[in-house]
């Protein structure tokens, strides 16, 4: 079930990490809903989030807590939303987007596009934070 996010667990695609442990992966989604959307996977490959054990869920999720408060204190906003949707990348994913508003987490609207060198400030900001 390798995906694009195997690859970019192994090496293959370049991403804009945010944090790493053993079994996760945090890094900058490139097609964000807004400045600071991190995509928290987990390095086992699993497409579906409840396929997880639920040792393997817990970890996750205070994994991605760990990350939503650096994010938090990282980019201007009012709370960071996370979401599981699941469907565009067949590997356990949690989406955590900073917002303001309940339609900041509307996936149908369009997405936004930095430079590399808006990215990479982007994600060192948030690791300044961890």
């Amino acid at each position: 079930m390798s995906s694009i996010f195997t690859k970019i667990i192994k090496g293959e695609i370049p991403c804009y990490k945010i944090a790493e442990d053993e079994d996760h992966l945090a890094f900058l989604d490139i097609q964000p809903l807004a400045k600071g959307h991190v995509l928290v996977i987990p390095k086992k490959e699993t497409d579906y989030y409840f396929d997880l054990t639920n040792n393997e869920f817990v970890a996750l999720n205070a994994f991605a807590k760990k990350v939503a408060v650096a994010l938090k204190k990282a980019i201007s906003c009012k709370k960071i939303g996370m979401s599981v949707i699941g469907l565009e990348v067949p590997h356990a994913h949690i989406h955590l987007v900073p917002i303001n508003e309940v339609g900041d987490m509307n996936f149908s609207k369009a997405r936004l596009h930095f430079t590399d060198e808006a990215y990479k400030t982007i994600a060192s900001l948030i690791r300044q934070h961890l």
